[in-house]
């Protein structure tokens, strides 16, 4: 995992910081041109059934797979609802997407969008079920994903959604407060196994850190990166700025409750008032008013 976050370190770094408010630009410049709904939504289709053909897809469907239905019967085993059989049916899971970026004019936004595509038909998540959301995102792009059936978020959560069932998050290159608020909702034994992100690894945030600015501004990534299970998500050369440094990331129910209860007791919202660059648009901000 350790050369992964060096080879990708610059540049991850520079793309996190600064992708929010760039595709926040972006979607300002285009929000009064016409976008050809029609047409965005036979391109995403194109770039759908490109990447169903990649070898790699096929690795990441067999990795998330295997992780959501694991998770989901090791959390009935604690919770003393064993399935009668391992091959039982599962029921669906849950999706949230945040943070995909401006995908009308970003190559990289639209092949993300087309993997969570295939992952939702992987997964038998019903389309209308996958919630998406970033402030980002023109009138036009958002008609784009409603037509593509899709739920479109019309709040931002700043990623503070409560799993209460299983939920796959889809956090492609997102700002390390979005991920840390995530687990900051979930903090709990109970929680956090409902929980599979596919997007950036925390042992890489870990190790781009000061440590103890680390443990101070992200503090439930810090705990979580010893806790979490993570798997690394290869693609080819040509699509390393699109996928790089991507990882899928559960909780194993066992290892969580094997934790000292003090670890869960009463936990604190991020509030972030060291950090002069926070990755990601909040509330406030959108709002025009002070972070």
């Amino acid at each position: 995992m350790s050369d992964m976050c060096g080879e990708w370190q610059v540049q991850r770094r520079r793309k996190a910081a600064s992708r929010s408010l760039k595709t926040s630009k972006i979607s300002e410049a285009h929000s009064n041109e016409p976008l050809d709904v029609g047409k965005t939504v036979k391109r995403i289709n194109e770039v759908v059934a490109e990447m169903r053909c990649e070898c790699f897809w096929k690795e990441w469907k067999e990795q998330m797979l295997s992780a959501a239905s694991l998770n989901l019967k090791e959390t009935e085993v604690n919770s003393g609802k064993l399935q009668e059989s391992l091959d039982a049916k599962i029921d669906p899971l849950e999706c949230v997407c945040y943070g995909l970026g401006n995908f009308s004019t970003s190559v990289s936004a639209r092949y993300q969008l087309a993997i969570l595509l295939l992952l939702l038909d992987a997964a038998k998540i019903p389309l209308k079920d996958c919630l998406v959301y970033d402030p980002a995102f023109s009138t036009g792009e958002k008609d784009v994903l409603r037509q593509l059936g899709l739920t479109v978020l019309t709040d931002n959560e700043e990623g503070k959604r409560l799993a209460t069932k299983p939920t796959l998050f889809y956090l492609m290159h997102c700002g390390k407060a979005l991920y840390n608020n995530l687990l900051w909702k979930n903090w709990s034994p109970n929680c956090l196994p409902h929980v599979v992100i596919i997007g950036n690894s925390f042992s890489c945030m870990k190790e781009r850190m000061i440590e103890s600015e680390f443990k101070r501004d992200y503090s439930y990534i810090s705990q979580a990166v010893n806790v979490c299970e993570e798997r690394h998500l290869t693609c080819p050369s040509r699509l390393t700025d699109v996928f790089s440094d991507t990882v899928l990331i559960s909780f194993n129910p066992g290892k969580l409750n094997c934790l000292n209860q003090s670890t869960w007791t009463a936990p604190l919202e991020p509030q972030y008032q060291h950090c002069t660059d926070l990755e990601i648009i909040q509330k406030q901000s959108q709002n025009g008013g002070r972070t």
